[in-house]
Parts: structure tokens; C-alpha cells; sequence
């Protein structure tokens, strides 16, 4: 039964049948409750679209952004009807997202942030153009560890490396995480060292995976050690 109902939703994305999908995790909801319905059939669903595009089977920015629409819809009921599942909301904690400045290309950082949410992370997002100090200062606003930097193009990714250098300055590297993304870090890998990124995510749907996977090495190097 969850396998079938898996598939469905897969192929209710991939035709963009947006009205359908959301249905189909509104019942299951009802019947299995939401939090149920987040693990068993709409996480590892989009898991699946991120596993096709990365290898490039086929999945379309538009079949992503649908994604990222559905998973935003579902989400924002949780948190509307106060289930249980909503409850993860921002526990991860803070991520300080926007396009680095220069840059307008607001797409893809606004289905990063949709998949961040709906993972449970607390994301502040500054919108397009953003300077570096703007970054730096609300990360220490917000107690955030991960700042979240996006760029189409390398003329403008080149920027990313200002907010390294603001972090450099403050003696906050290394309690702040660096992440950049975007078009440009696919075609030009040797990018995110250049401009002194931590980690990149190659699309937004598995956004998320990296940002849980700096947290976990963050809160292992803090551990105390017997």
C-alpha cells in the first residue's frame, strides 16, 4: 500500500497534478496522521526526485519547483492545524538564506528555502542582493550556524567569497558554516573552494541533506570526548 501510494504521488509530481497530490497527502494525513504521512510518503518521495536529477533522469526545474510547491502546501497545513508534525518546524535550527549581491535569480533559493522548512529548519531569508556584512550580521542576530548563499552566475558567485572574509574577520568561521549554490558551482566545482564555501548542494531538493549533514559533523566536533 505505501509503495503504491509513493508512486502515485511520484507520478502526480512529475505531471505537475498539484490539486491531486496534495489530496493524496491530505488523506493519508486523515487516515495515518501527518507526521505519518511526511516520513512514509512524502519525504522519501522527493528523496526519489532528487536521486533522478542528480543523475539526470530526466526531471525538469519546473518538476522540481511543483515539488517544492507540494511539499510547501502539505507543510503549511501541518503548521495551520498544529499537528504534532509541525512541531519539528526550526528545531534544527537557523539558516540565514539569500542571493549574494549582484545576484537576482530568485528560483532556485526560494525552493532551497521550501525544502529547508519543510525539513525543519528555521530559515531567514534576506531575498535578492545581499551584501555580505547583511549576512554576517543576521547570523549573529538569529544565533544562526549555517548561512545559505546563492549565485547563477560566477560573476556573481565570485562575490560569496566576501561573506568568508567578512566571517574571517569576525573570528566566526568555523561557528558559522558556509553554504553556496547555484548553477555555476555545477559547472565549475573547483568553485566552492575559491570562494571559501564549506559545502554546496547540487539542487534544492537534497538541500536539506547537506545542511543536516554539517550539523551532525558541528555537534560531533563540540561532543565533550571522555
Amino acid at each position: 500500500m505505501i509503495d503504491e501510494i509513493r508512486k502515485q504521488l511520484l507520478n502526480m509530481i512529475l505531471t505537475a497534478d498539484r490539486a491531486n497530490a496534495d489530496k493524496l497527502l491530505e488523506d493519508f494525513g486523515e487516515k495515518h496522521g501527518y507526521n505519518n504521512a511526511v516520513i512514509q510518503i512524502l519525504d522519501p518521495v522527493l528523496e526519489q526526485i532528487g536521486l533522478f536529477w542528480e543523475s539526470n533522469q530526466g526531471v525538469s526545474l519546473a518538476q522540481a519547483y511543483v515539488a517544492a510547491k507540494i511539499s510547501d502546501d502539505f507543510m503549511s497545513k501541518i503548521a495551520a492545524g498544529n499537528d504534532p508534525a509541525a512541531e519539528t518546524a526550526g528545531k534544527k535550527g537557523v539558516v540565514v538564506l539569500g542571493n549574494i549581491e549582484d545576484d537576482f535569480h530568485l528560483l532556485g533559493r526560494k525552493m532551497v528555502a521550501i525544502f529547508l522548512r519543510s525539513a525543519g529548519w528555521d530559515v531567514r531569508d534576506l531575498g535578492n542582493d545581499v551584501l555580505a556584512e547583511e549576512f554576517v550580521n543576521k547570523a549573529v542576530e538569529t544565533g544562526a550556524r549555517f548561512i545559505g548563499v546563492s549565485a547563477m552566475m560566477y560573476s556573481t558567485a565570485i562575490n560569496i567569497k566576501k561573506v568568508r572574509e567578512e566571517l574571517d574577520r569576525r573570528g566566526l568561521s568555523g561557528k558559522i558554516k558556509l553554504v553556496a549554490g547555484g548553477a555555476v558551482f555545477r559547472l565549475r566545482p573547483e568553485l566552492l573552494s575559491e570562494v571559501g564555501g564549506d559545502a554546496t548542494a547540487a539542487n534544492a531538493i537534497i538541500a536539506s541533506g547537506v545542511f543536516d549533514g554539517l550539523l551532525k559533523e558541528m555537534n560531533e566536533t563540540e561532543a565533550p570526548h571522555e
